[in-house]
């Protein structure tokens, strides 16, 4: 495949189809029957910082959402996704195609734990990454092996997360991440372990009284001792209907 094909060149495969992301026109490729993308992408996406001409690193990049999120959001200079499972590797590059995106966007395929080996360590001013949220006996399981790895600690763990990001990072280097609230002491504490201060917090509600079930980290490499709680992200204000801001975030 020539990187200089058109949209209509890239191929669709018939148990594929097109989303769209309704910002720039970008669309982006997705198997139902695999990991498709959340909500937790797109809140990632829009919480984390990206300043013009940064060097970005989308650890898990799955089928590439996040990377071509970013690019539409903000005005960073080279944007990698690294990906283990081929198929979502292939995938994530032709929607790079699809969209225009090879001169600002990379899939590499390799594993998070070997992140900082595959890559170059302290060269990147941002790495994100949505992991996986459940250990092996937290959550429920499938047979559906994609999904699995997508959800499951099976090939990497919020250590080897947060372990490569740190490697990745230059110092003062920022770290995004969505995870669940109920690991937060966890992942402070992880965080901490490599040096990455955190320092803003948002929590994503479903309902305003309901429980959140996630979280937005922000976290700087050798940052001081300072944490932010920023105002609570509230997704419904009632059944089938989301807030305002909800609204926004998704760009309707």
């Amino acid at each position: 495949m020539k990187e200089n094909q058109s949209p209509m060149e890239v191929r669709i495969q018939k148990n594929e189809r097109l989303d769209d992301l309704n910002r720039k026109g970008y669309q982006i490729i997705q198997d139902p029957k695999r990991f498709c993308f959340g909500m937790d992408a797109v809140l990632l996406s829009e919480f984390a910082r990206v300043k013009k001409g940064e060097t970005v690193v989308d650890l898990g990049t799955g089928t590439g959402i996040i990377p071509i999120l970013l690019e539409a959001r903000n005005r960073g200079g080279h944007y990698i996704g690294l990906e283990i499972q081929k198929e979502s590797v292939e995938m994530a590059r032709r929607s790079v195609l699809y969209n225009h995106l090879e001169d600002k966007i990379e899939i590499v395929e390799g594993d998070i734990r070997q992140a900082s080996t595959i890559l170059k360590k302290s060269s990147a001013q941002v790495v994100i990454s949505n992991p996986p949220y459940m250990k092996d006996n937290h959550g429920l399981t499938n047979d559906n092996e994609a999904m699995n790895i997508a959800r499951h600690e099976i090939l990497c763990t919020l250590e080897d997360v947060v372990r490569e990001a740190a490697a990745l990072l230059i110092p003062k280097g920022r770290f995004f991440m969505v995870h669940r609230p109920f690991r937060l002491v966890e992942i402070f504490g992880t965080l901490t372990k490599y040096q990455l201060e955190p320092k803003r917090v948002q929590f994503v509600y479903p309902y305003v009284d309901r429980e959140p079930n996630m979280v937005l980290i922000e976290a700087i490499l050798g940052g001081a001792s300072r944490v932010t709680i920023e105002k609570p992200l509230i997704v419904y204000q009632d059944k089938g209907k989301y807030t305002d801001e909800f609204y926004k975030i998704y760009g309707y």
